[in-house]
Parts: structure tokens; C-alpha cells; sequence
């Protein structure tokens, strides 16, 4: 199977080792995105709903160069620095897919990259 690397400039770039996405036959696979804002590569200020917001964006743009969008994700994973947060995120999270419910599990995570409260990865079908 051929596998094809996504990278955009529309969404941050990989700080290490890794791709912003990886095309196989008709899935994306993410990697994790965090509320970066893509022209500055800084942490957008706020909480959880406004990193939310930014990981939602970030997840966007990555999936569009993939050829995808948020209405063809399949699974998602969320990370969360603290579960008491996990209120705020569902609702940005919630209104980001609008009437569509990929699967989904979500984890308490400590030490996410750049201290951020959020970190989502997706799988979405393209084509």
C-alpha cells in the first residue's frame, strides 16, 4: 500500500519526527493536533474551549490538504490534561461536527505537549 505525507501550512508544523497527516488507501490519520496557532507556532491564550476551538481549526486544514473534512471522520481520540475540563471541550467539540458523531475515546493525559489543556488525533475517510 502507498502512503502519502500531508503537510500544509494552514495548520502547524510537525515539531519532530512526524507528519501532519498520513494518506492510506481511502483513511487519514492525523496526528495529534494542539491549539497552535499555525503562523506564530504559539499557544493560543485561554482555556480549554478556546484550545479546543484552535485544535478544531488545526484538524480542518490538515484533513482539507488530505482531501477530507470533519464531516468524514471516522474516530477521534482526545486527549485531556484534566477531566474536569472535559465539559467545555464536548461543547466546542460538539458544535466542530455539528450533527455528525464520529466514534470517540478520550483519555486524561498529563504532560501534553506545550503544557496545552487539549490534544486531538482523527482517522476520516477521503474520496
Amino acid at each position: 500500500m502507498r502512503l502519502e505525507t500531508v503537510s500544509t501550512p494552514d495548520a502547524p508544523r510537525a515539531i519532530g519526527p512526524y507528519a501532519q497527516a498520513v494518506v492510506a488507501g481511502d483513511l487519514v490519520y492525523t496526528a495529534g493536533q494542539i491549539a497552535l496557532d499555525p503562523a506564530t507556532m504559539e499557544v493560543v491564550p485561554g482555556g480549554v474551549a478556546e484550545q479546543t476551538e484552535r485544535v478544531m481549526r488545526n484538524l480542518a486544514a490538515v484533513l482539507a490538504a488530505a482531501g477530507s473534512d470533519l464531516s468524514r471522520v471516522v474516530k477521534t481520540t482526545v486527549f485531556l490534561a484534566d477531566m474536569a475540563e472535559f465539559a467545555a471541550m464536548n461543547e466546542v467539540y460538539g458544535r466542530a461536527f455539528g450533527d455528525h458523531r464520529p466514534a470517540r475515546s478520550t483519555v486524561a493525559a498529563a504532560g501534553l505537549p506545550r503544557n496545552v489543556r487539549v490534544e486531538i488525533e482523527v482517522v476520516a475517510a477521503r474520496g
